[in-house]
């Protein structure tokens, strides 16, 4: 009997499971992790409180409880001598494509290294112990793999640095200015979750699979490379590199959409609206000030009115990699780090994802229609 269902090129729209960890409202701009604004979040708490929100179910409740996640936390930044070893071959095998192809390697390393078995086989609480401890190293590997890339050594985690601040700390061997750290700490949180997106759905495909936590992170930051996914940041200030000056905004973009580009940092699949992202995003920035903002601001402002003359209807308006790209250069971050970034932070919500999905042991066997020529065809004879 054939029980397979035509749906919408993409998976788009359709339900695929149900998540406790948050949704994506496209239509009303708005998007959430478990109960609460994931943007009031970003604005309100620290990353470590968010990422107790994603893998423990609430809010630390008060400031002893704070502290005993980021004491748990902590001494899971340092790596395993064996992977610090085999870093520095990785690094020079990765050179042409930087940290984020050498991480795929690294953590999988890390997570034969450490032991980790299939979720299938383990409890929940070694599941959860399992994800802290890769979603912790990851910036560790993350910034000792650009370091290596650019001949420097790695440097050590600080087990007394906030998240986003060990994480600047590692990347230039200095500990940060509190507003640059709070600034990306604020972006970190606004990316570490937003619906079933192509990396998080291939995290909890693999996780059906009952796969370890190592192999699903692994596979998440495969589909996170991809341009269309994670790698626009430093693509979106690459057009305001390549815009230039204020009175070439309208010709370049133009011109770009005329011939059927995409222009990088607009339009988002699910929002309809603006990014609620890109909103926060933007405000930073104008903390910030400077000549590149107010660049930016101009070029926003004058692509969403040509968006809206060649393509009406469309309601195409920055997304969150627009900004963000902005935001990570203001705050001195290399372009080559921009999507790792962004990765530093998923991986808090892919190994939520990992935790949920490992809990239903149905494995994820969707179908595909075969268009090729009918069979059966007899098999010709060799000549």
């Amino acid at each position: 009997m054939n029980t397979t269902v035509d749906v919408p090129r993409g998976l788009a729209g359709v339900v695929v499971t149900e998540t406790e960890l948050g949704d994506v409202r496209g239509r009303e701009g708005f998007y959430h992790y478990r109960q609460y604004s994931a943007v009031e979040l970003a604005e309100s708490r620290t990353f470590e409180d968010v990422w107790h929100l994603m893998v423990r179910g609430t809010l630390p409740a008060d400031s002893a409880e704070r502290a005993a996640f980021a004491t748990e936390i902590a001494p899971l930044r340092r790596l395993p001598a064996e992977v610090c070893d085999a870093l520095p071959a990785l690094a020079r095998a990765t050179a042409l494509s930087g940290p984020l192809a050498g991480l795929r390697t690294a953590l999988s390393l890390l997570g034969a290294s450490a032991g980790f078995r299939p979720v299938y086989d383990l409890a929940p609480e070694r599941r959860a112990a399992d994800a802290l401890t890769a979603c912790a190293a990851v910036p560790t590997l993350l910034t000792a793999l650009h370091r290596l890339g650019q001949g420097l050594e790695p440097v050590d985690p600080r087990e007394d640095l906030p998240y986003a601040a060990n994480y600047l700390y590692m990347l230039t061997g200095q500990e940060p200015d509190p507003v640059k750290a709070r600034a990306v700490e604020q972006y970190l949180i606004s990316t570490i979750d937003h619906g079933f997106n192509a990396s998080t759905f291939t995290a909890r495909v693999i996780a059906s699979t009952g796969a370890d936590v190592a192999a699903c992170l692994t596979g998440a930051i495969g589909a996170l490379s991809g341009p269309l996914h994670g790698g626009a940041p430093s693509r979106a200030l690459d057009t305001l590199d390549a815009i230039g000056t204020a009175d070439q905004i309208d010709a370049w973009i133009r011109d770009r959409v005329l011939s059927g580009d995409r222009i990088m940092g607009f339009g988002h699949p699910v929002y309809r609206t603006e990014d609620p992202r890109s909103r926060m995003l933007r405000d930073i920035a104008r903390r910030f000030g400077g000549p590149l903002v107010d660049f930016a601001v101009e070029v926003e402002r004058h692509v969403e009115a040509i968006l809206a003359e060649l393509k009406p209807g469309r309601e195409l308006h920055t997304n969150v990699e627009f900004y963000a790209g902005v935001v990570m250069e203001l705050c001195g971050l290399p372009r080559e780090m921009f999507t790792p970034t962004f990765c530093a932070a998923r991986v808090v919500g892919w190994s939520a994802n990992i935790l949920e999905q490992a809990a239903d042991s149905k494995i994820i066997r969707p179908a595909a229609r075969y268009t090729g020529p009918t069979p059966p065809q007899p098999v010709p004879a060799l000549r």
